[in-house]
């Protein structure tokens, strides 16, 4: 885990804070290394700054804290030693206005302590600086953002290749400039690319990584490989699901290479490793990118239930009836869902998540309603910010017929403003007395003078008790529009719609030719 102290900010190289020429600032003592990087920069003439370093710091004196007879005593491997053991990263001293020198005993002590040490010109203020560091992050950042943006395009681009699990692997491993591998579910490697742990081409014999070297050289490069390789497959079974708490990343270190592994979203078990020989900022969001990506491409459309409906879907395109590939998609009844964002416009993403929710990959995005075919054996409930309507259990003959039930449920859902509504089940009836074909003849005669717009109309309006209010919401009109179409079925049908008796009747046609 990062340290908390440590800002979200890349680190700054002390060299390259040196190599500003506007500073002037001088090295001249501790070690000259290129590997001391610096966090930020606070000024404090305290004679003991511990409590108020957090670590990293550049730490800026102009000299005030020290005493007239420093020179003879232990001040100053105190005051560096406390520098040190506050994780200090360096340390300036201003040459003005107190001192005109650096102190020697204070070279000698920041030499013994390891602590680089920058002489400051007068010149030069305290202020600029910080002012310089700060910039230098900037810069960093900016770089870093760069590096991220352009690994993420490569890395989409890999995606929509040939092969594009081994092409995100690939480019993936280029990225990080290590080794990118992708674990089955049961641990096994499934692919992999880049160069192996310690720079040797992954798959290679013995004999083929360390071409020139002697062989007990070779030996133990080649352990060391080993050693990275297990590591690296021990620490994916870390994130490996196994149950609640598990952890969706980890990392680590072996034989001086960097380990991470990440746990794939597609919950099919796949597991995202990777070995680079050093760990730069970016890399851990470089590698949950490709983390990402590699979940969809391992996911429920790469496995056989995904080609089952790939084909199911081909079939009907080729004008297979829907019983005859429904087998593909499962058995069992279905149910149709129709739903409405509570907030519209409603986008895929909230589509799919719908369809997530309900249990079912098998969503159609509307202009305004998602429809779900849900198996019905997942009963549907509620969901937070949409109204659903929801059809009786039906086979595959019966889809059309289920659509049209969800349809009619999802407006009588809206008009009652719940949110979820289920199409009636089906009860014995006086309807159930009577012949089929006798019942049928009389629906379509009874409302043969009706255009489509008007029984829908009417089926709503009667549905909703008459209410004006309720049906211009169900059928997203206005309210006159509904009392203008009533009373134009009124007017067709030539009979009083305020008759319980007439409301019946039509009712009971109206059930025998749903659409």
């Amino acid at each position: 885990m990062p340290d908390p102290a440590v800002p979200p900010t890349p680190p700054v190289p002390l060299s390259a804070l040196l190599a500003r020429e506007d500073l002037g600032l001088r090295q001249i003592a501790g070690p000259t290394d290129t590997d001391t990087v610096i966090h930020w920069a606070h000024t404090s003439e305290m004679a003991d700054p511990y409590p108020y370093l957090l670590g990293g710091e550049l730490l800026l004196s102009a000299g005030v804290h020290i005493p007239e007879a420093a020179g003879s005593g232990t001040y100053f491997d105190d005051y560096v030693s406390r520098i040190v053991a506050a994780g200090g990263a360096a340390l300036g001293f201003g040459l003005a206005p107190v001192h005109d020198t650096v102190p020697r005993a204070l070279v000698e002590a920041c030499d013994s302590y390891r602590l680089p040490l920058l002489e400051v010109p007068p010149q030069t203020t305290f202020s600029g600086v910080a002012r310089a560091v700060w910039q230098l992050m900037a810069q960093a950042r900016h770089a870093e953002l760069r590096r991220v943006t352009e690994a993420q395009q490569g890395l989409a681009a890999a995606a929509s290749r040939p092969d594009p699990v081994r092409a995100v692997l690939r480019q993936l491993a280029q990225r990080v400039e290590g080794w990118a591998v992708l674990y089955g579910p049961e641990g096994a490697e499934v692919a992999s690319a880049g160069r192996g742990p310690r720079g040797g081409p992954v798959g290679r014999g013995p004999q083929d990584t360390a071409s020139g070297s002697p062989g007990q050289d070779r030996a133990a490069g080649h352990g060391s490989q080993d050693a990275v390789r297990a590591s690296l497959a021990a620490l994916a079974e870390v994130v490996r699901p196994s149950g609640p708490g598990t952890p969706t990343s980890a990392a680590d270190t072996a034989a001086g290479t960097h380990l991470a592994a990440y746990a794939l979203g597609a919950g099919q078990g796949f597991v995202l490793g990777v070995a680079a020989p050093r760990r730069d900022p970016g890399d851990h969001t470089i590698a949950s990118v490709a983390a990402v990506l590699l979940s969809l491409l391992t996911g429920e459309h790469q496995s056989g239930s995904g080609a089952d409906r790939s084909s199911a879907l081909v079939r009907l395109l080729l004008g297979a009836e829907p019983e005859a590939v429904a087998p593909l998609l499962g058995g069992g009844g279905w149910l149709v869902v129709h739903g409405s964002p509570d907030a519209q416009p409603c986008d895929p993403v909230a589509a799919s998540a719908l369809g997530a929710a309900l249990g079912s990959p098998l969503v159609d995005l509307a202009q305004d309603v998602v429809r779900v075919l849900v198996p019905a054996d997942r009963e549907p409930s509620p969901q937070p910010g949409w109204t659903l309507g929801v059809s009786a259990a039906a086979t595959a003959r019966d889809w059309p017929s289920a659509d049209a039930q969800a349809a009619r449920a999802l407006s009588r859902a809206r008009a009652t403003r719940t949110p979820l509504y289920r199409h009636g089940t089906h009860r014995p009836a006086l309807t159930d007395l009577l012949s089929p074909d006798e019942a049928d003849t009389h629906a379509r005669t009874l409302l043969a003078p009706l255009a489509p717009p008007l029984t829908e109309t009417l089926r709503s309006w009667l549905s909703l008790h008459g209410s004006w209010d309720r049906t211009a919401v169900a059928l997203s009109v206005h309210r006159n529009t509904v009392r203008q179409r009533i009373a134009r079925c009124a007017a067709l049908l030539g009979t009083d719609l305020d008759d319980p008796d007439v409301r019946m009747e039509l009712w009971f046609a109206l059930r025998r030719i749903e659409p």
